[in-house]
């Protein structure tokens, strides 16, 4: 293992988003669950049963926003039109929710704004110095205004995020290609790509497209299901992947 905690055929680091680079994971859930207890509410009555945290891991955290709408109703044994993604976020389709979750998003980043893992900034400046590539893979369709607003965004070689993929019709995590596409732009071959993630999805992905190392981030306890979904090594923090003992 090289001081980057990494294996030394690693030429090139696949950074998600949301929980990885920003504390924004929290904001994306807590829009999540605001948007699916009002559609259930509403739907069900006060008798509903509320989205969770489990939920959230389990069939929101990490997707393009339509799919995690349409795993989580699924999941409750609900099935919505899926509109047009221009639907107004009243509107009782698939876009509609997803539009409806966007919303409260911006409205509360906005409120609170954005912050960076410093130990994550400090990863990535030492990857860059070490000379690796580096890539942003995100489904948000926010991430290069949220990578601007923490003046993050030249830390990344390439991106491929929400709109990006929606652009080349890249489906979203679990499968791979987001992440497959990053490495092709970045000239590497997936077996010489580490991935960081700290969803399950996001695991999965890492683990489907072929990738060298797949490290999960654990900012909420789900340190045994990201080993079970296919983690090399869990972390807390990537400053951990510093520590000295990492090198050789």
């Amino acid at each position: 293992m090289t001081d980057l905690g990494l294996p030394d055929t690693i030429l090139a680091c696949l950074f998600d988003l949301d929980g990885v680079v920003t504390r924004t994971a929290v904001v994306h859930a807590a829009a999540w669950k605001e948007t699916f207890d009002a559609f259930l509410r509403e739907r069900e009555g006060e008798g509903f049963r509320p989205f969770d945290d489990s939920d959230y891991g389990e069939y929101v955290d990490g997707r393009p926003r339509a799919d995690g709408v349409r795993t989580f109703l699924a999941s409750r044994g609900i099935e919505l039109p899926e509109g047009t993604p221009d639907d107004p976020p009243e509107a009782p389709t698939v876009h509609g929710l997803g539009n409806r979750k966007n919303e409260l998003l911006l409205a509360k980043i906005r409120s609170g704004g954005v912050e960076a893992y410093e130990g994550t900034l400090r990863y990535i400046d030492r990857v860059r110095s070490r000379g690796l590539r580096t890539a942003i893979v995100s489904a948000s369709a926010n991430c290069r205004d949220v990578l601007r607003s923490i003046g993050a965004e030249d830390l990344f070689d390439v991106r491929i995020d929400g709109v990006i993929a929606a652009e080349r019709g890249l489906a979203g995590k679990p499968s791979p290609d987001t992440f497959l596409a990053a490495a092709r732009e970045l000239g590497v071959e997936p077996v010489r790509a580490a991935v960081f993630e700290d969803a399950l999805s996001g695991m999965d992905a890492g683990r489907a497209g072929g990738f060298g190392y797949v490290v999960g981030v654990d900012r909420t306890g789900r340190r045994d299901a990201l080993y079970a979904h296919g983690a090399d090594r869990v972390v807390t923090d990537l400053a951990e992947l510093l520590a000295p003992g990492n090198g050789s």
